[in-house]
């Protein structure tokens, strides 16, 4: 069964169907056949606004013929059809939009008189459609001009279609049983179209109220501000106030900006970028905007609270995009706009953002959270903002005169400036990666040229206000020369070494760029000269030098142009020639730049961040980023969006890295994750390590791999072993400071000697390896060319015979391990005793670590007395005597290249805890058979006259 109110449903579609269809017939079409193309730009604005109107009416002729069909089908089957598929409430939502659309249509033909403007235009077609117009109006008059009428004729039959619908749906509702299916539905229905006959009460009078407002302006203001989108919410000459400042003589609030006029001056707002503060009294409050803020002051509390309560509904409906807001004192107050907003602006007056547009994330009139600032000369900036101001990680672009350059900085900003970490790409091609402080670089950073620079160069080191300061290394590619030391305002100054291609070394004071008094000289050849020097390392003036046999020169030296070097002194060569360990004691640079202090720049950030608590925002601003450098992409904007490869939330990173650090506190367990942290480079601690080799790297790779700075690059490795503790202590009592747990006592300086050189040492040793073991080989290349000399000779011995050579006693010999074929005698035979010794001992340079290098040598030990005590048939404990003939012998079959580098470097490295034990006496007993080797009667030993060839090999 169906309800009567079906059937009037029906029927009140079936009026409003039919009167739309004449209005489109009868009114509209021909007011648009008989308006001609107006030539002027406002007549075609009233013709684009009565076209829309158009569509809009025929749209919602088609949803009300859709609603009409589906009552018609429900009537005509009210048993299988329920109620629930009448389009009025299946698809309220939809009808409703559609209604709002022809009520915005039709407003806004009504704020600029659009059809008073036609028809006074086209005035037959007033007279013609009088007759027409009567049909769908009631109790009007019909006197006076054509254009009232027609505003009236559209306006009625859908005022009395809204009220009759939310009669009969109310009505509905009240006949349909609580737990109905489609009760939900019609309520929903009634409420929205109720809902919607307020709207369009209100969004008549709003569009009545601006058309009355336009006659009251000037014609300038009336052509600024008459649009058919603005709707005139409030008007100061209704309810008075005052604005200060800028004391405006009239205020408009529309429903997407507000308005000041100031004589012919007219100031626009965009409410979605205007914040309301209540004020201190009941008659004023503050509205902020991007640019400048304003006191509102109304006569009365009154007067405040009404223009407060506008502005700020205002507010929401422009954020919202819907003219949906509720009239004052009318039903529940709509919540308060959003103190965070994201919004595109343009910025108007002089300053540092004049003409820049922002788009991105608003809080109360000021840029504040992520955003993207761009400048009419191209320059942008994407990043974090605070109160305005760029605020936290950001990249900015910055065109230069040429074409196609740019200049990149990926950086962390502090109020405005670039401050801590950032990554500077420059159109010259040269790349600064380092840290800022007040947009100038300051702190550590490396500042390096292009390969193909006319004159390459690259700045490792410290830097003050801009300027190269403090310890540095300078690499000039063009002159193939690294100067490693102090700087000043941006040149050389104070105590440096150079380091030439050539492998000329010098170390000297510099002032003002300038090599000034006395300094020594070392050659490649080991010659030593202690004098002074021209710039170009040229000898002149008094000097000495020393020859590598011992022979010395000593007096005035000068250099012209063309006669090459001339000296004027004594030669001495009465003297013996040096001892070469006195000569491997020439390094330099120790003592001149204290190695505690070398990277203060580097060490001091991390401090930073452990003394601040490691707070999660400013892990990548002290700790530094890894981004990838990307020129090809600085021409589009696409590169403006480039990641950093971190996570997501730094914050919650450093909290699970607190974490897992306090779950590996165990000494057993603490190796393994000071590897896996030491190796990530997302860590604090792999971050610390990364920066680490660069600086290392940077000093002694290349043209810095020079023998006399091979002691100060070992006590560097070792000083980065006691800052990386440092460093992990610093994180572990943060860690248990925010767990509330108690703090670790500070370590005596025995113990924490014992954590460096035993467990961190070892973990870091491989990341500076390469360029420090080739220091070690450069050091000792002299003593390791004996030693391969000798192991050359020794090894044309058959086993017995280096045996006997080494004099070692026969009943020693492991002659019962040697296994012959038919014809072979054991005098012939060549690399088969204490096999499994020599195959122990090259492993020793298979690691890197040097306490693992000692068990290699301890294993060796093990495997030389294991086979004497199987040839003996009984255990035996080798005495020094018999063990370094023995040692000797293994050391030659095993031909470890470059024993003298690796002794050396197991020497320095290793754990002082082991000195006076057991690895310190086979250190001792390796050192002794890599000098017998290196003897003369080892190297230039002449095989028996009665050897002949067969029997050699």
């Amino acid at each position: 069964m169906c309800n009567p109110e079906e059937a009037a449903l029906l029927r009140l579609e079936e009026t409003f169907s039919a009167t739309l269809a004449r209005i489109d017939s009868l009114v509209l079409q021909p007011l648009l056949l008989a308006t001609p193309e107006p030539s002027d730009p406002w007549g075609r604005e009233c013709l684009r606004l009565l076209q829309q109107l158009h569509r809009s009416s025929q749209k919602l002729w088609e949803v009300t013929e859709e609603s009409l069909h589906s009552l018609q089908e429900r009537l005509s089957h009210p048993d299988s059809i329920g109620l629930e598929t009448l389009l009025l409430l299946r698809g309220a939502d939809h009808v409703l939009q559609v209604h709002m659309e022809y009520i915005e249509s039709y407003t806004s033909c009504v704020v600029v008189q659009a059809f008073q403007k036609i028809a006074k235009r086209r005035s037959e077609y007033g007279q013609n459609q009088r007759k027409v117009l009567r049909q769908f109006l009631s109790d009007v008059s019909l006197e006076g001009t054509a254009g009232p009428t027609l505003v009236e004729a559209l306006r009625q039959p859908l005022t009395h279609h809204m009220q009759q619908y939310v009669l009969l749906l109310l009505s509905l509702g009240d006949t349909i049983k609580e737990r109905h299916p489609a009760r939900e539905l019609v309520v929903h229905a009634a409420t929205l179209f109720g809902n919607l006959q307020s709207f369009m009460r209100q969004a008549l009078d709003q569009a009545v109220a601006t058309q009355a407002l336009w006659p009251t302006l000037s014609s300038r203001l009336r052509d600024v501000l008459c649009s058919p989108a603005h709707r005139l919410l409030q008007d100061s000459q209704d309810i008075p106030v005052t604005v200060s400042p800028l004391r405006a003589q009239r205020v408009l609030l529309f429903d997407d900006t507000l308005v000041l006029l100031q004589g012919h001056h007219v100031h626009t707002f965009d409410l979605k970028l205007v914040w309301v503060d209540p004020g201190q009294d009941g008659c004023t409050f503050q509205v902020l905007t991007p640019e400048e803020e304003f006191s509102f002051c109304a006569k009365d509390p009154q007067g405040r609270v009404v223009w407060q309560w506008k502005v700020t509904q205002a507010v929401s409906q422009a954020l919202r995009g819907k003219k949906d807001f509720s009239v004052l004192g009318a039903g529940p107050e709509p919540p308060e706009p959003p103190a965070c907003r994201c919004v595109q602006y343009t910025f108007r007056m002089k300053g540092r953002l004049c003409q820049a547009t922002y788009e991105g994330e608003w809080c109360r009139g000021r840029p504040h959270g992520k955003g993207t600032l761009k400048w009419p000369d191209g320059r942008n900036h994407v990043g974090n903002f605070c109160q305005g101001l760029e605020h936290g990680f950001g990249i900015r672009l910055v065109p230069q005169a040429a074409e196609d350059k740019f200049e990149c900085y990926k950086c962390h900003w502090w109020e405005g400036n670039m401050c801590g970490y950032g990554v500077c790409e420059y159109s010259t091609d040269e790349v600064y990666k380092g840290y800022f402080q007040e947009g100038l670089r300051h702190g550590f950073g490396v500042l390096e040229s292009a390969l193909q620079a006319p004159q390459p160069y690259k700045y490792t080191g410290h830097w003050e206000r801009g300027q190269r300061s403090g310890y540095g290394i300078g690499e000039d590619g063009d002159r193939g020369e690294r100067y490693i030391g102090m700087w000043q305002a941006d040149q050389r100054h104070g105590l440096g070494v150079v380091v030439t291609q050539a492998g000329v070394c010098y170390q000297g004071s510099f002032q003002a760029d300038k090599i000034v008094g006395p300094g020594v000289l070392l050659s490649e050849d080991d010659s030593l000269y202690e004098g002074t020097f021209t710039r170009d390392l040229n000898l002149v003036g008094k000097g000495k030098v020393t020859f590598p046999n011992g022979f010395t020169l000593e007096g005035s030296f000068s250099n012209g142009a063309g006669r090459g070097l001339q000296i004027q002194g004594v030669l001495d060569t009465a003297a013996l020639p040096p001892d070469p360990s006195s000569i491997r004691k020439r390094q330099l640079g120790l003592g001149a730049f204290p190695v505690e202090s070398r990277w203060q720049g580097v060490y001091g950030p991390f401090r930073d961040f452990v003394r601040a608590s490691c707070p999660g925002d400013l892990q990548e601003a002290l700790l530094g980023f890894h981004t990838q450098s990307s020129r090809e992409l600085r021409k589009s904007q696409e590169y403006l969006c480039c990641q950093r490869t971190h996570p997501k939330d730094s914050k919650s990173s450093i909290e699970d890295i607190l974490e897992e650090l306090l779950r590996h506190r165990d000494p057993k367990a603490l190796q393994p994750y000071l590897r896996k942290a030491l190796s990530n480079s997302l860590h604090p601690l792999g971050k610390l390590l990364c920066t680490l080799m660069l600086t290392f790297q940077a000093t002694y790779a290349g043209v810095g791999a020079n023998k006399h700075l091979q002691d100060l690059a070992q006590e560097e490795v070792k000083q980065h072993a006691q800052e990386l503790w440092a460093a992990y202590k610093g994180l572990l009592q943060v860690a248990l400071q925010r767990k509330g747990q108690a703090l670790e006592e500070e370590e005596d300086a025995e113990t924490r000697a014992l954590w460096v050189h035993g467990l961190v040492l070892p973990l870091i040793l491989p990341s500076f390896y390469p360029e420090l073991f080739t220091l070690y080989l450069l050091l000792h290349e002299k003593e390791d060319s004996l030693y391969s000399q000798g192991i050359t000779n020794l090894s044309l011995f058959p086993d017995t015979k280096l045996l006997e050579f080494l004099d070692v006693q026969k009943h020693l010999w492991p002659l019962k391990d040697l296994t012959l074929t038919t014809n072979q005698r054991h005098s012939l035979v060549r690399d088969k005793c204490f096999l499994s010794a020599t195959e122990c001992l090259q492993k020793i340079v298979t690691t890197v670590d040097p306490r693992e290098k000692l068990e290699v040598l301890e294993r060796t030990y093990g495997e030389i007395e294991a086979t004497v005590s199987r040839v003996l048939g009984r255990e035996h404990k080798l005495p020094m005597d018999d063990l370094l003939p023995l040692l000797i012998y293994v050391v030659s079959r095993a031909r470890i290249q470059h024993l003298g580098a690796e002794i050396h470097l197991i020497r320095d490295m290793m754990d002082p805890m082991n000195t006076g034990g057991l690895y310190d006496f086979l250190l001792t007993a390796l050192e002794s058979c890599y000098e017998h080797i290196q003897k003369e009667d080892m190297r230039l030993y002449r095989l028996p006259s009665r050897w002949g060839s067969r029997d050699r090999w």
